[in-house]
């Protein structure tokens, strides 16, 4: 078994955007990315501190913008325009689910979608699922293509099955792997026979958000397994929605959680971010 760490692949995108950063500081230029934050859930601010270490190591900046609970519709929404006009800024990521008084139906709808840097808005998942090739990915799905890319595991021709259909990852991530001309089968909590579905695939990429659903008699020998699920198990740990101790022993290669998807995720935003940038 090998195990897939995102570590090495986060810091080859770092490096390689380490010569257009110091161009750009060059002309006075910083990479920036504002964070929109509404409340203080712990689990967007374990995210936020990973992606402000990211950044700062590679000399970018990160505008935290926290708002209260008790934010109105129309004070979240004049935030992110703001953001969206501001010429010093080059990315907008806004944390979700939002609180359930809010909504981001008019963020998604005006976002521009160079400055949606990880996929939110209509323009750029309209990019995705027709295949133009345009704008942002969401960061996590894009993630998942740059482990199998790095780790050298081909993609075309092989038979994908993803467990989960969510617009952040699931559907996104199976357009990116239909792109890459792979065969892919979209299932979910409900599919019926999900073991056959699983052990059907060359390459199983798990992102249904349940903490360790996926045992080892969903897998079979010479698998490839990318599991983005980012949960916390019985014990207080976190875990993924595989469940990596049973997995690790049949298949040929596993993403651990946490030192997976997770760590690439914030450099492939990183990037998006860095590329806006030069278009300043």
């Amino acid at each position: 078994m090998k195990e897939l760490l995102g570590k090495p692949v986060a810091d080859s995108i770092v490096a390689s955007l380490a010569p257009t950063v110091e161009e750009l500081k060059n002309n006075g230029v910083v990479p920036t990315l504002a964070v929109v934050r509404v409340g203080a859930r712990e689990d967007d601010l374990a995210y936020e501190r990973g992606l402000t270490k990211r950044f700062e190591g590679a000399s970018c900046t990160v505008k935290k913008i926290e708002l209260p609970l008790d934010v109105t519709q129309e004070e979240l929404d004049k935030v992110v325009a703001d953001c969206d006009s501001d010429k010093e800024i080059d990315g907008i990521l806004m944390f979700r689910p939002l609180p359930k008084n809010l909504t981001d139906k008019n963020i998604l709808n005006t976002i521009s979608a160079l400055k949606d840097v990880d996929g939110m808005g209509k323009a750029n998942m309209a990019d995705i699922f027709s295949g133009a090739g345009e704008g942002h990915a969401p960061c996590t799905a894009q993630a998942v293509i740059e482990m199998l890319k790095f780790h050298g595991i081909d993609i075309k021709g092989k038979r994908v099955t993803v467990v989960g259909r969510s617009l952040v990852i699931g559907k996104p991530v199976s357009m990116l792997l239909l792109k890459e001309n792979a065969t892919v089968k979209v299932c979910h909590t409900r599919t019926e026979d999900l073991k056959a579905e699983c052990q059907w695939a060359d390459i199983v990429v798990a992102c249904a958000g349940k903490a360790k659903m996926l045992s080892k008699d969903f897998f079979r020998e010479g698998q490839i397994v990318i599991d983005v699920g980012m949960n916390v198990d019985e014990e207080g740990k976190l875990c993924g929605d595989v469940d990596f101790s049973e997995v690790c022993e049949i298949v040929d290669g596993i993403t651990p959680v946490p030192r997976g998807v997770g760590s690439v995720t914030t450099s492939v935003l990183l990037r998006a971010v860095v590329e806006n940038a030069k278009l300043r």
